[in-house]
């Protein structure tokens, strides 16, 4: 028998419930019946779906794929990093050298270079037409820079990812932008953005015979 007993009655609480709860459904359904139904449906259904595979739709983002910015799995490629007169200044180039080390990158060219307004605009012809483009002239030229090339399976894509967005602001933590940066005019670093864009800046900063091509020792360690 259901119930509760107290001081030694026994009521049936729980039986008179179910004859409210179902006299009450009854007078609903006659009034409403979808509403019922619906009612009903909603008790049987989890209330999340932490652990669910039927995520709802307007759950899942859509993710967008720049081609030219996938790592190859296969393809050695060559990137160009220089680290600008900011960075040189205040004395980051070890720390951004070490950051492309560590990760397992193999440093093919190195120089310390005063860049003329020529090569300079050379480098940045596509920025032509911006507003900003005499003043970006100016900060590049004012003073040395360090010019790197560097190789490895995907080192175009994954440099981009290690320097950060553009503003460093909008860069993430970790990143050398998002931890050396605060601001787009001083974002301390360069980083070509294909892997055409890399041969052809490696072309553009480096002449004929300054790249060393080597084997580094902990190659077999990073690639299969």
């Amino acid at each position: 028998m259901e119930g509760l007993t107290i001081g030694g009655a026994t009521p049936c609480v729980s039986s008179s419930l179910r004859r409210i709860s179902s006299k009450t459904t009854y007078f609903a359904s006659r009034l409403n019946p979808k509403a019922v139904k619906k009612h009903s449906l909603a008790a049987l259904q989890p209330a999340f779906h932490l652990f669910s595979t039927n995520v709802p739709k307007r759950h899942i983002r859509a993710r967008i794929f720049l081609p030219h910015l996938v790592a190859s799995m296969e393809e050695v490629e060559q990137t160009y990093i220089m680290i600008k007169p900011d960075g040189v200044q205040r004395g980051l180039v070890g720390e951004i050298i070490s950051r492309f080390e560590r990760k397992g990158f193999k440093l093919t060219g190195l120089m310390l270079f005063q860049c003329p307004k020529e090569l300079a605009e050379e480098h940045y012809k596509d920025l032509q037409s911006k507003l900003f483009f005499p003043k970006l002239i100016d900060y590049i030229t004012s003073g040395p820079v360090v010019c790197m090339g560097w190789e490895g399976v995907g080192v175009v894509a994954s440099a981009r990812k290690l320097i950060g967005a553009t503003n460093p602001l909008n860069a993430e933590p970790g990143t050398i932008r998002g931890d050396l940066a605060v601001q787009t005019g001083r974002n301390v670093v360069h980083g070509s953005d294909s892997p055409d864009n890399g041969k052809r800046e490696i072309g553009l900063w480096f002449k004929e015979g300054e790249l060393c091509a080597w084997t580094a020792v902990q190659e077999p360690w990073l690639v299969e």
